[in-house]
């Protein structure tokens, strides 16, 4: 039987063990392809560390000043692409503290007292998710930038507004595009939420019981910018609940991207043409030359199922693992990156379509039409002018739809007749609220379709949308061309 262990002595577990792990173990094992990511929380929060252990004692300035210059110059190494990653060595952790020995001796060995690979983990875990849920907030309220800026500008741009589907009333482009904004600015306010409740500081847990080492977490957690330390050393190590937060809060924008997505691919359509796509997220098919797919708007409906799938994913491994921490949760990173991932793709390919989308104004004013989409109109009035029971003006308004389909026409082009022919107290009064126009315009109540109200909201979330904005944008960019890369 072949014996595939390495027997070399494994210098992270010590003495303990005479021969190093087999080929399977290792490669089951390490983490290293996933975790490098995390490399710069890593060295940050090494860095806190080391001068932490030097502020109360444990270690010398000599040490915390050849710690402090290892850290740095490992890190120029990995900016730089010359940072030799190995899989014997599990993970980012052990890879930079490796190599941090190899540069600076034996001071490199003191770095990991009163610490442990688990609070180290967290942390640097915690430092990753926070970013990620930032990066979110960011890219959200720069597709609701978008979104208000298309909005502002077809703030009277009349279309069908629909229930089921179904024509119902006459609203505006730019009411509709604010409805997606006002869900956005509330998914952002749920990363934001999410990132207050994961702001606590796990470092000095230790492995699960603290340390008896004089430590000063308070000190790391501010030099890390956490509100505190976790108060429990088993929580900090073992709760992954940030984690599953922040997917969720991913799990319900990218729901929300996805019904955008939708209604793209709908308003694309030749049969609806409300709608164009840039030739910059539209696609052409190999064998018919006059298509214009919306794959662009197709794939972000689709990513849902990658996002959805990466918090079922990190909610399975976490179901049934006792205290304190497990090699299951080794997994969490994997699928925590690849939803954030997908978001931040998503996110900028939606904002990407918005900014760049042409809008067919009459297409959407000829639906608008349709479908009897002013017959509520029609019983409003009813109520206002001749003092009807609303349930009484329903029923006459639906005797003058059943004519005008019987007659083949909209209800503004019946004569004054055929409405009296209904009801004989109808004054030609009634053709001032029979329009798509006249019926937008008066849905002055708040929250309405009427294109003052849309103006004012487009502004109002333009504003909202554009507040400390700018720097998260610039670094999600940044972020993006990365994956891109």
């Amino acid at each position: 039987m072949t014996d595939n262990s390495k027997p070399s002595e494994n210098q992270m577990w010590g003495g303990r063990f005479s021969q190093g792990p087999s080929a399977i173990m290792e490669e089951i094992n390490a983490s290293i392809d996933i975790d490098r990511r995390l490399w710069r929380e890593d060295i940050a929060g090494s860095k806190a560390h080391a001068d932490m252990l030097c502020a109360v004692g444990v270690i010398s300035d000599a040490d915390n000043t050849a710690i402090q210059k290892g850290l740095d110059d490992v890190a120029g190494e990995i900016e730089r692409g010359e940072f030799a990653y190995s899989k014997a060595l599990e993970d980012i952790h052990m890879n930079i503290e490796a190599r941090l020995k190899e540069l600076i001796g034996e001071p490199a060995g003191r770095l990991h007292t009163a610490r442990s690979r688990n609070d180290q983990v967290a942390t640097d875990f915690r430092l990753w998710t926070r970013t990620a849920c930032e990066d979110a907030g960011a890219g959200l309220r720069g597709l609701c930038k978008a979104l208000a800026q298309r909005a502002g500008e077809n703030a009277d741009a009349v279309m069908p507004g629909f229930t089921h589907l179904q024509t119902a009333q006459p609203v505006t482009f730019g009411h509709h595009l604010l409805a997606y904004a006002e869900m956005f600015t509330r998914d952002a306010s749920r990363f934001d939420d999410a990132v207050k409740r994961m702001n606590e500081c796990p470092l000095g847990a230790a492995a699960l019981a603290g340390t008896s080492f004089p430590i000063d977490r308070e000190n790391t957690a501010k030099a890390l910018g956490f509100h505190r330390p976790c108060a429990n050393s088993l929580d900090a190590v073992s709760a992954r609940d940030f984690a599953m937060e922040a997917m969720a809060a991913a799990a319900i924008a990218a729901t929300h991207l996805s019904r955008l997505g939708e209604e793209l691919v709908i308003w694309t359509s030749a049969q609806f043409n409300f709608v164009r796509l840039s030739d910059a997220f539209s696609t052409g098919s190999s064998i018919m030359p006059q298509k214009r797919n919306p794959d662009a708007a197709e794939l972000v409906r689709a990513k849902v199922g990658r996002i959805v799938g990466s918090l079922n994913s990190l909610l399975i491994v976490m179901k049934g693992l006792p205290m304190a921490y497990a090699k299951d949760m080794q997994e969490d990173k994997a699928t925590t990156f690849q939803c954030f991932d997908d978001l931040a793709l998503a996110l900028a390919a939606m904002t990407g379509m918005i900014e760049d989308l042409t809008v067919n104004r009459d297409a959407l004013k000829a639906a608008a039409g349709g479908g009897y989409s002013t017959a509520t109109d029609l019983a409003d009035w009813l109520v206002r002018t001749l003092n009807m029971p609303f349930r009484d003006a329903h029923h006459v308004t639906g005797a003058v739809v059943a004519l005008a389909e019987k007659k083949g026409a909209a209800l503004d082009e019946l004569s004054l007749q055929d409405l009296q022919g209904v009801e004989p107290r109808i004054t030609d009064d009634v053709f001032s609220v029979l329009s798509v126009e006249a019926s937008v315009s008066s849905r002055t109540s708040f929250g309405g379709t009427a294109p003052e109200n849309v103006k004012r909201e487009a502004a109002r979330m333009l504003k909202l949308s554009e507040t400390d904005n700018k720097d998260r944008l610039h670094k999600l960019g940044t972020r993006i061309k990365g994956l891109l890369s």
